[in-house]
């Protein structure tokens, strides 16, 4: 999942949590762990494809300003498992069909602040309540409206995820002590694939790869949010 993920910007969170849920994990404990995840391989990521030159600020603070604060709020609202998985895997499944229908990259266009502001504190905020950073959801947005190329809409979502997964940890109501040795074993393995895909997304992958790599990861975590 971290390799995977990694190599088109992303923590990978949305795919830890399926994953745990797969093993019954308490959603409590789910949460918190991928949130623990999402910051050690978001931040691989967003150095990877930052030394090639596509990071922008541009991009990234508008949605950051709004999203941070809105995370933070949003991981001390309760919401559901069950209702969660299914709100984000129909809105991911959506991505994903919008997304395979653009053929071939075109140019990018300006980012409205408005834009940037009120869709970074809606996604800020359902990172928060669901435990993910939110860079599956601000990656499809980004090249749905043409606001960023595929490697700059990575880049932008790996710093995104980062500072959402920072901000939605110190939002928690509650900390659950988590099982260490298991922990280290997750961190570990995440790390190494979070490097190993980060490294490739950003240097040696096509753009064309990249995009695709991208609809199979919104695919994956769409399917498992819904039927595991």
């Amino acid at each position: 999942m971290a390799f995977l993920y990694a190599s088109v910007g992303h923590g990978g969170a949305s795919g830890y949590l399926a994953v745990l849920a797969i093993f019954s994990v308490a959603p409590a404990v789910m949460k918190q762990t991928a949130l623990l995840l999402n910051l050690g391989v978001s931040l691989m990521s967003f150095i990877a494809f930052y030394r090639q030159g596509f990071f922008k600020w541009r991009l990234f603070w508008p949605f950051a300003l709004a999203s941070i604060p809105a995370a933070f709020v949003g991981a001390r609202i309760p919401l559901s498992d069950a209702t969660y998985k299914q709100i984000l895997g129909f809105c991911l499944f959506i991505a994903v069909l919008r997304m395979i229908s653009i053929l071939r990259e075109t140019a990018s266009k300006p980012l409205p602040l408005w834009a940037g502001l009120s869709s970074g504190g809606a996604i800020g905020l359902l990172s928060g309540m669901i435990g993910i950073g939110g860079g599956i959801i601000l990656s499809p947005i980004l090249l749905l409206f043409r606001w960023a190329s595929l490697k700059e809409a990575a880049a932008v979502s790996a710093l995104f995820i980062f500072v959402n997964s920072v901000s939605g940890l110190a939002g928690l109501k509650t900390w659950i002590p988590l099982d260490q040795s298991s922990l280290v074993y997750w961190l570990i393995a995440s790390l190494i694939g979070g490097f190993l895909g980060a490294r490739w997304g950003a240097g040696i992958a096509s753009n064309t790869k990249v995009k695709w790599i991208l609809a199979l990861v919104l695919v994956i975590a769409s399917v498992k949010l819904w039927f595991v």
